[in-house]
């Protein structure tokens, strides 16, 4: 392959990750006005438009997408080569880019993004929030963070946290205006604040005790998508929540929010890094699961 052919490979697969001229431009170092010229070139040796454009956005055709199945890999690979040997002479260099949701943002990359970029000055953390289960490859991902319920056998998947409990929660306050929930039934009578997740449906109330298994359905006067604001209503005393307990730990420690049915929680889980199956994953990737891996093996 000559250089140029290279180029304008890494030029397409730049604009493919990105979805944007502008951003693959500066991402690369280069002129807008350069980079969609290497497009142009690669399209016309082609004979097929690659991106459909807009004024707003940039999109792969059909033909564009068969060829990003295929360069993508190609590149990542010759990347992360280049990446080993600068990494070895100096810094590690590179992007990271996370889809993580909402707890495990919170739980898992907020509290070590500052000690893993001042770590590895090189590297770049793009981290995107999003609670939807999407296919982190297409999604132009490294790597996601999800519960291990919610990953499939198809991943390389390591485990970044602690195992915890999934607890119901209340303020002093609603306990007094409204009782204790004694056994999980009782959540119908109860004012319960649910979360929406990304693909519409409700969070699901599980409980286990003695190998009998429930799932309670719950009603009130509350929905969100977002666990900080699932906690700040259960502080205000607006319901009852189920949550992971790490995530509310201080509150717990602090006496503001009381667990309840503790003895009906569910066996521990954790939340997972995973990322498509392969022998030789980028650099920021392996240094940031080495990373997590040190910090809870400490914790």
């Amino acid at each position: 392959m000559r250089g140029t052919e290279f180029a304008e490979l890494e030029a397409f697969s730049a604009v493919a990750m990105r979805g944007s001229f502008v951003k693959a431009a500066a991402g690369l170092g280069v002129s807008t006005s350069t980079l969609s010229q290497a497009i142009r070139s690669l399209e016309d040796r082609l004979g097929v438009a690659l991106f459909t454009r807009t004024t707003r956005s940039v999109a792969l055709t059909e033909a564009g997408e068969r060829l990003f199945a295929q360069v993508r890999p190609a590149i990542d690979g010759l990347r992360s080569a280049m990446e080993m040997i600068s990494g070895s002479r100096d810094q590690p260099l590179g992007t990271l880019r996370l889809s993580v949701s909402n707890i495990p943002a919170t739980m898992v990359v907020a509290p070590v993004m500052a000690d893993f970029l001042q770590e590895h000055p090189g590297i770049t953390l793009e981290v995107t929030v999003d609670d939807n289960l999407g296919d982190i490859v297409s999604g132009r991902f490294d790597a996601g963070i999800r519960h291990g319920w919610r990953i499939g056998r198809q991943v390389a998947a390591v485990q970044v946290t602690r195992k915890f409990r999934m607890v119901v929660l209340a303020s002093p306050d609603y306990l007094a205006r409204h009782g204790r929930p004694r056994v999980p039934q009782d959540l119908q009578q109860h004012r319960c604040i649910r979360f929406r997740m990304a693909d519409g449906a409700f969070f699901r109330w599980h409980f286990e005790k003695g190998g009998k298994k429930l799932e309670i359905s719950v009603t009130g006067p509350l929905i969100v998508n977002s666990a900080d604001l699932m906690v700040r209503a259960a502080l205000d005393g607006v319901g009852l929540i189920h949550l992971t307990e790490e995530y509310a730990q201080s509150l717990v420690d602090e006496g503001r929010l009381l667990p309840l049915l503790e003895d009906w929680s569910p066996p521990p889980s954790s939340y997972f890094l995973y990322h498509a199956q392969s022998r030789n994953p980028p650099v920021p990737l392996r240094l940031f699961i080495d990373f997590l891996s040190r910090r809870l093996g400490q914790g």
